[in-house]
């Protein structure tokens, strides 16, 4: 007995489409794609999700559409889960009716309690996290999800609304970040992320474990400059040295868009984002005193295929 599944994740910059197919022994892996919707541009920090984010959306969700048809996904084998942009979308409603009426894709909009297990779950798929303490962070567009966790439980979990898209339109005022900018912005971290600051004293993890977005495109900088190659796909489990942290994050700072553009690895859809995302990692191995950072290439849609395996 198989059945086919398809996963969506609707994030604030990214969508991604995960389809596999389940069998008594596990799932194989039959389709994945992630693809740029950026529908909280322009519109996060005032809570609405704008006409053209509609479009982009739209235009992304026809194109998963055609792949959940070519595979043959059920329409109750279909799992859309929207995050941050949407969650706080004052039109959320409509957002979703227009997107059921034009795609026939359903989305469930999940809180940053759930979006913050999902993640747990994804990253303990993709990586050995092992026993101790460890702080999970995953940076979207709209929120930060820190989860402190080993591989069997969580101790704490937390999703704040400073994704990358949010800081990007409140503190990215000049390109390369200027040195007030990022004060204000490092001012802000410190304001917003008091509860991180507790549990983190309370449980001491070592490491930073990432996941997904920008925490890729560290991987691939990191390949590229050692390895002159990208990283292998098969892997899901990576260290990302602390000195090669600090290389791509002064490389990063350095730069404007273009020059960013030019670092080997860097993506166009992160080229910006990335810039506010590596000060968040920065300021939190800082603040927090950690040296050890693991990545997990599995986030939100490989936790949901987890958890719908468990069934």
């Amino acid at each position: 007995m198989s059945s086919k599944l398809g996963i969506i994740d609707l994030g604030t910059n990214t969508f991604h489409l995960l389809i596999v197919e389940k069998h008594e022994t596990g799932f194989t892996h039959l389709f994945h794609e992630s693809r740029p919707a950026r529908i909280g541009m322009g519109g996060i920090n005032r809570k609405i999700i704008t006409p053209e984010a509609f479009e982009r959306a739209v235009a992304v969700l026809l194109f998963f559409r055609e792949k959940l048809d070519l595979y043959g996904v059920e329409a109750e084998n279909t799992f859309a889960f929207g995050t941050s942009a949407i969650r706080n979308a004052e039109n959320q409603q409509d957002f979703c009716r227009e997107i059921l009426e034009k795609t026939g894709i359903k989305i469930n909009v999940i809180d940053g309690n759930r979006e913050a297990e999902y993640i747990y779950k994804g990253v303990k798929a993709g990586a050995d996290i092992g026993d101790e303490a460890s702080l999970i962070m995953d940076i979207g567009g709209g929120s930060v999800e820190f989860i402190i966790g080993n591989q069997s439980q969580i101790f704490w979990k937390q999703s704040f609304e400073i994704g990358g898209q949010r800081l990007m339109e409140k503190f990215m005022r000049h390109d390369p970040l200027s040195q007030s900018d990022r004060k204000s912005l490092y001012n802000y971290f410190e304001e917003n992320l008091i509860p991180l600051a507790n549990a983190v004293h309370q449980y001491a993890p070592q490491k930073l474990v990432g996941s997904s977005g920008s925490f890729d495109t560290l991987v691939d900088m990191d390949f590229q400059y050692r390895e002159n190659t990208w990283a292998p796909k098969s892997q899901t489990d990576f260290t990302i040295p602390y000195t090669e942290f600090y290389r791509a994050f002064a490389l990063i700072l350095s730069g404007n868009h273009d020059e960013r553009l030019q670092i080997p690895g860097m993506i166009e859809l992160r080229v910006d984002m990335i810039v506010v995302a590596v000060c968040l990692i920065d300021y939190v191995l800082k603040t927090y005193n950690i040296n050890h950072i693991q990545v997990s290439s599995y986030a939100l849609k490989e936790g949901v295929l987890s958890e719908l395996m468990a069934q």
